[in-house]
């Protein structure tokens, strides 16, 4: 039995009818899953309410939840058991991440954000009307 530790990313979509209280429960028991056998969340992501691409059991709009976790491979059937036993979550996708991405997703906390370039100065033009006391008279 391998125990190494692996790095993935699980996406879910949780019912979206459901109350903010109720979609906590529901991503505390996925999370409680994984740390509870030997994994720990690494980073946990609320994209909120979104409408699906198409109904899934009847349903248009759905929650999205994306959780980055440590574990060992074992978790993974348990996650994917607990996943089809919660009536509330509609679809799941568990992904082990790869030394690409995982050397990509570094590069990109590395990166510090760049100040946005100072706008180009406007050219002086000429006025397009004197002033008043500049006019010839008539």
């Amino acid at each position: 039995m391998n125990s190494s530790k692996r790095q993935y990313e699980t996406t879910f979509i949780v019912n979206a009818s459901l109350d903010d209280t109720q979609i906590d429960a529901v991503v505390g028991r996925v999370q409680d899953t994984i740390t509870k056998n030997g994994g720990a969340v690494t980073a946990a992501n609320r994209w909120g309410r979104k409408r699906l691409a198409y109904p899934i059991n009847k349903k248009t709009n759905g929650f999205y939840v994306n959780l980055e976790f440590t574990a060992p491979g074992t978790v993974l059937a348990l996650l994917d058991r607990s996943f089809q036993l919660d009536e509330m979550i509609l679809r799941n996708l568990t992904i082990m991440l790869d030394k690409k991405a995982l050397k990509a997703k570094a590069a990109v906390v590395i990166a510090a954000p760049v100040a946005p370039p100072e706008p180009a100065p406007v050219p002086a033009r000429e006025p397009l009307f004197k002033e008043s006391g500049d006019q010839p008279a008539r």
